[in-house]
C-alpha cells in the first residue's frame, strides 16, 4: 500500500447535457496528505500530488440516488492507496448538488454516458492518463449506481411509465462500454431490468446486499444471477444485519440524524466496524479481475 493519496479535480463537459460534469480521481502518491472539504464532506489527500505508480488500474464509481462521491470516499482511498485510479464522476440531474432528473427516463440515459465520459477523460488528462493500464477498468456502483454498471455492461434497461414524458414504458436508449470488465455491485437497484434485459451482461460480478436493506432487499441480487449470461460469474453474499445504505462512509456528525435516512444503519449494526471488511473483498476481487487476468 503506498503512503498517500492523491487527488485530482477535473471538468468533463456533456455535449447531451449542455453542462459541466464534475470528476475528481484518487490515486496512489507519496506527498503529504492535507486536509480537503467538499461540501460537509472531509478526506485527506494529496492535492495534485505526482502519481507514485504506473500501470494502474482504473475504477469508476457510480454514486446513488441524489447522493455524491465523497459519501464513498473511504473505500476509493483505500483503492487509491492499494494501487488503482478512483473516478469519482458527479451525476449532474441525480446528484446533490442538481437532482433535477430524478426518476426520469432521461436520468437513465445520462448516468451511464457519464461513466464513459469519465473514462475517456481519464486516458486524456496528461496527469493521469499515461500511467492507467488499458483493457483494465472497472466499476463499483451502489444502489442506482449499481443499475449504472449494468447498464455499462450491456445490460438493456427499460423505463417504467411514471419516467417517460409520455407515461408509456419504453427501452432505454444506452451505449454500453466494452472497456469496463468488472462489476462492484452494492446493494444493487435492478428495477429496470426485465427478462432477457442481463444475458449480454458477461463480465465477473461482486454484489453485497444487506439483510435488513428494505429498499433494495436480496431479491435484486437474484435478478442479477438469473439475468446474466453466466451465473458462476456472480459472487453474492448478504450482510448480516445492513441497511441499504451502510456500505457508505460515515457521514459527519453535521448530517447524522434520523431524518436523513443514510445516516442511518439498522439498529446494531455498525458500518465502520464491518467496512474493513468489505474494502478487503472488494479489494481481492478487483487484483483478480483486474490486475491478473486481462492483458493490456
Amino acid at each position: 500500500m503506498w503512503l498517500s493519496c492523491g487527488y485530482r479535480a477535473i471538468q468533463v463537459f456533456d455535449e447531451v447535457q449542455k453542462t459541466n460534469l464534475p470528476v475528481a480521481f484518487l490515486y496512489p502518491a507519496l506527498a503529504e496528505e492535507r486536509t480537503e472539504s467538499f461540501g460537509p464532506y472531509s478526506i485527506d489527500v494529496a492535492k495534485d500530488a505526482s502519481m507514485a505508480a504506473t500501470a494502474l488500474p482504473l475504477i469508476v464509481l457510480s454514486h446513488g440516488n441524489g447522493g455524491t462521491p465523497w459519501a464513498y470516499r473511504d473505500i476509493a482511498k483505500h483503492l487509491a492507496r492499494s494501487g488503482y485510479v478512483v473516478a469519482l464522476p458527479e451525476h449532474i440531474g441525480n446528484s446533490r448538488t442538481d437532482n433535477s432528473r430524478e426518476k426520469t427516463a432521461a436520468n437513465l440515459e445520462n448516468r451511464p454516458r457519464h461513466v464513459s465520459l469519465a473514462i475517456d477523460a481519464a486516458f486524456a488528462d496528461p496527469v493521469i492518463g499515461p500511467q492507467l493500464l488499458k483493457g483494465h477498468v472497472g466499476m463499483i456502483g451502489h444502489s442506482i449506481g449499481a443499475y449504472t454498471a449494468l447498464a455499462v455492461a450491456r445490460g438493456r434497461p427499460w423505463a417504467a411509465s411514471h419516467e417517460t414524458p409520455d407515461r408509456q414504458p419504453r427501452s432505454v436508449n444506452v451505449q454500453p462500454d466494452s472497456r469496463v470488465s468488472a462489476l462492484v455491485l452494492l446493494m444493487p437497484a435492478t428495477f429496470w431490468f426485465i427478462a432477457d434485459s442481463l444475458k449480454e451482461v458477461k463480465i465477473p460480478i461482486l454484489i453485497r446486499t444487506g439483510s435488513r436493506d428494505a429498499i433494495t432487499p436480496s431479491s435484486h441480487a437474484e435478478t442479477i444471477i438469473r439475468g446474466v449470461a453466466n451465473s458462476c460469474l456472480v459472487q453474492h453474499e448478504v450482510i448480516l444485519g445492513a441497511g441499504h445504505f451502510s456500505a457508505m462512509s460515515k457521514f459527519p456528525a453535521a448530517l447524522a440524524s434520523p431524518t436523513f435516512p443514510p445516516s442511518q444503519d439498522p439498529q446494531g449494526f455498525d458500518r465502520e466496524a464491518y467496512q474493513p471488511t468489505l474494502f478487503a473483498d472488494v479489494e481481492r476481487f478487483l487484483n483478480v479481475n483486474l490486475k491478473n487476468s486481462h492483458s493490456s
